[in-house]
């Protein structure tokens, strides 16, 4: 048997159903248009995202009798002064600290060469002089490569301030309307799709519920987990806490990657403060304890359904999804892997009733 009829019959199976031959085209065109025109809606993308995390209490005023109008101006008012206050209140000192630990960071280099040149004193047997250099000499020259590009971009940055500009005033009233109409734009794209959608009306409702609980989930934890590594980070004196807590925040954009990279700051900032002292483990088995409480109680708390996923499946999501669509790619691999997870479901499952239903 030859590996084309192999494959034919394969397609023959999963694919004769109309329904699942739509579901992979709608997957397929979907792609494409994010692929080719992702920059030119991400906008839309971005407006799309906040209005799932404000969906949720947008509901809960409506279901206590409050017009669907009002509910959504009241909500999106709350958000828009509620962002000003954070950035108004957090800006000035993670500008301040960022400044700072930028100026200190060739000191604190130097002190890592210094460091790094008494280790063959230390360990003769084992380390030689001329590794050491070897290594510095590489180590500088990734930095100085490391510095341009870091130049080239705060550059570059200049031109997008237009962008962003137009992302302030854009964003919030595509949010809106897409709380407001909300019925009206599910409508309109259901009119879109072809009449044979059983599968994509299946997978459509399950990660409508995914993604929604997700962003959810996501921005919760990234509140808790910020929250709590700033007061640690404070309490304990740590140097460049509210920017350093911050990241540790932010790292659980990226499943099990985040949370190893953000360490390696932390670990600096605070080996170069205190040195190999208690205070130094003190600080490394408080920052431990926050991952550990992460991972093993409020992620499996805000994502029972994504953390069904196999680790090494979130990984290659992130790693996959992250390279074709970077920060957004990253942002959604988990919701992403699930809906992988659930077109397969849904293709066998309707492989399988097709199967029943001829030989019936």
């Amino acid at each position: 048997m030859s590996l084309f009829s192999v494959f034919g019959r394969w397609y023959r199976r999963k694919f004769s159903d109309p329904d699942a031959a739509m579901l992979l085209i709608l997957l397929l065109l979907t792609a494409a248009v994010l692929v080719f025109w992702g920059g030119l809606i991400m906008p839309v993308l971005v407006a799309a995202v906040i209005a799932y995390l404000l969906d949720w209490p947008v509901n809960r005023l409506v279901n206590v009798g409050i017009s669907r109008t009002l509910s959504c101006s009241v909500v999106m008012l709350l958000f828009v002064a509620l962002t000003i206050m954070l950035v108004i209140g957090l800006l000035p000192t993670v500008s301040r600290q960022s400044v700072n630990l930028i100026q200190e960071t060739p000191l604190i280099w130097q002190n890592a060469q210094a460091w790094f040149l008494r280790l063959p004193e230390k360990y003769p047997d084992y380390i030689q002089v001329y590794q050491i250099t070897n290594l510095m000499e590489s180590i500088n020259e990734h930095l100085v490569d490391v510095g341009q590009q870091l130049l080239t971009a705060s550059v570059s940055s200049i031109g997008n301030l237009a962008a962003v500009l137009v992302y302030m005033i854009l964003v919030p009233l595509m949010v809106f309307f897409m709380l407001k109409d909300k019925l009206f734009f599910l409508d309109s794209i259901s009119s879109l799709l072809p009449k044979e959608r059983r599968l994509i009306t299946q997978v459509g409702h399950e990660m409508n519920t995914q993604i929604a609980n997700y962003i959810r989930g996501k921005v919760i934890e990234i509140i808790i987990v910020g929250t709590v590594s700033c007061i640690a980070f404070v309490l304990m004196d740590l140097r460049y806490a509210i920017l350093l807590g911050i990241l540790v925040g932010l790292s659980v954009l990226i499943p099990y990657i985040g949370a190893a990279v953000v360490t390696i700051p932390v670990a600096v900032v605070a080996l170069f403060q205190w040195g190999v002292t208690p205070d130094f483990w003190y600080l490394m088995i408080a920052y431990a304890i926050i991952q550990a409480l992460d991972g093993n109680l409020l992620v499996p708390l805000l994502f029972s359904e994504a953390v069904s996923l196999h680790p090494l499946y979130i990984i290659i999501a992130v790693l996959f999804f992250g390279g074709l669509w970077g920060f957004w790619g990253v942002f959604f691999a988990i919701p992403l892997a699930t809906l992988v997870k659930a077109v397969i479901t849904a293709w066998s499952d309707g492989t399988d009733e097709g199967t029943v239903s001829t030989v019936d």
